[in-house]
């Protein structure tokens, strides 16, 4: 299994991404690397070479770029040339922790959109209180969505979290202001029936306060609300942390019990790291495209090659390919 690596994207490049990529490569016998960028920059950080190859190129996109004439113009980008290689059968899969937008056009202009998925969904794992995790899209592809759109991505998030999280039946939700069938504006209202009568397992409307309790495995909206609240969830997590560190900093006693919790502190944080869950997958293209988050150390690069190599060892695109293909039968007759 070949995965191409954009090794000069995300805000720790490429030292990171090189360090992610020999953790994975030991934890995976199969796995293959492409670390595409500047060679000597790599080297630095690359003390493996086992099953890790690097393609030289000193072109990159930067987070300030405009995405859609970045990647037309510079076609000797990294970024670029993972997601060519993914259309040159050179690869089977690419990741980047490089500019989201960029990436996103990547996608759709060189890998390609699967036939029949109108639109795109970038979802990401977020954690559970329970640790379990669900799927949230769209999450910014497409700031605007119709009913049709929503559907085609419960049944994309619905195939990924059974076929790369090992999810049986996944319950999925639709984000609402209210739990009931008649709530919402127009959107929901229209998108609750065609997920009603859909071939996965619908559990009705979700409202933001239940996402973290484990509402669903799986929660659709739109792009513009999903994309608020993933950075509320995103915002909420690092305000609590920062207040219970000042909080346990601001005198002797609080610092002694600071000592004592401190285990029981980490696991809480590790509980609540969404790096752990890998990146935001680009569902609806025709090859597995992770965007690892800007900011990702070694650990998240990690999680996020094991994610591109689940979806493609289970077939995640071939599946919702089959999938829309048999959908869009149906609806014909």
């Amino acid at each position: 299994m070949r995965i191409a690596v954009d090794a000069m994207g995300g805000d720790n490049a490429p030292k990171e991404i090189v360090l992610g990529a020999m953790k994975a490569v030991q934890a995976y016998k199969d796995l293959h690397i492409i670390l595409i960028g500047d060679e000597s920059q790599i080297r630095e950080h690359l003390s493996n070479e086992e099953r890790i190859e690097i393609i030289h190129t000193e072109e990159v996109i930067l987070a300030t770029d405009e995405p859609v004439r970045a990647v037309r113009r510079k076609k000797d980008a990294s970024m670029v040339i993972a997601a060519r290689k993914v259309t040159e059968g050179e690869a089977d899969a690419c990741l980047s922790a490089g500019n989201t937008g960029a990436l996103m056009a990547a996608g759709l202009f060189v890998v390609g959109r699967i036939d029949g998925i109108e639109r795109p969904a970038l979802a990401p794992t977020l954690p559970t209180i329970g640790g379990e995790g669900f799927l949230l899209l769209d999450v910014g592809a497409n700031a605007d969505a119709k009913p049709e759109h929503l559907l085609q991505y419960a049944i994309m998030g619905s195939i990924y979290s059974e076929k790369a999280r090992g999810i049986t039946s996944p319950r999925v939700g639709l984000l609402n202001i209210g739990s009931e069938e008649k709530k919402g504006n127009e959107l929901t209202k229209n998108t609750y029936s065609l997920l009603k009568e859909a071939n996965i397992n619908f559990v009705g409307n979700v409202e933001a306060r239940d996402l973290l309790e484990g509402a669903a495995d799986v929660v659709v909206t739109d792009g513009f609300t999903g994309n608020m609240v993933l950075k509320t969830i995103e915002g909420t997590a690092m305000s609590v942390f920062k207040m219970l560190k000042q909080t346990l900093m601001s005198s002797m006693k609080t610092k002694l019990a600071a000592a004592v919790l401190k285990p029981d502190l980490a696991t809480i944080k590790g509980k609540m790291d969404y790096t752990e869950y890998g990146g935001a997958g680009l569902f609806g293209l025709k090859a597995p495209v992770i965007k690892a988050h800007g900011s990702s150390d070694a650990n998240a690069i990690y999680n996020s090659i094991r994610q591109a190599r689940e979806m493609v060892a289970n077939d995640v695109a071939g599946t919702i390919k089959k999938a829309i293909e048999q959908y869009d039968s149906q609806t014909q007759k």
